[in-house]
């Protein structure tokens, strides 16, 4: 087994450096009440968040699938 320091981080970590003001707004809501205020990062963030909730064998609320979904339609692959 490989041990890690506490600073690695794993290969599917989520942290992104961002605003104090967005780091508020976002707080711990999922994306059926919070997204990237930046259109051109939704698929990015949808794709990331999946990743999450797959590694992690978590589920999602019918929002958050909805929205989800439609922060994939923005992806152009």
């Amino acid at each position: 087994m490989v041990k890690r320091s506490p600073n690695e981080r794993p290969r599917h970590s989520q942290l992104a450096a961002v605003s104090y003001s967005s780091n508020r707004k976002k707080d711990d809501k999922d994306p059926g009440k919070w997204k990237p205020s930046l259109q051109s990062y939704w698929c990015t963030y949808s794709r990331a968040w999946i990743s999450v909730k797959a590694i992690y064998q978590l589920t999602a609320n019918p929002n958050g699938v909805n929205a989800l979904s439609e922060m994939l339609d923005t992806c152009n692959t």
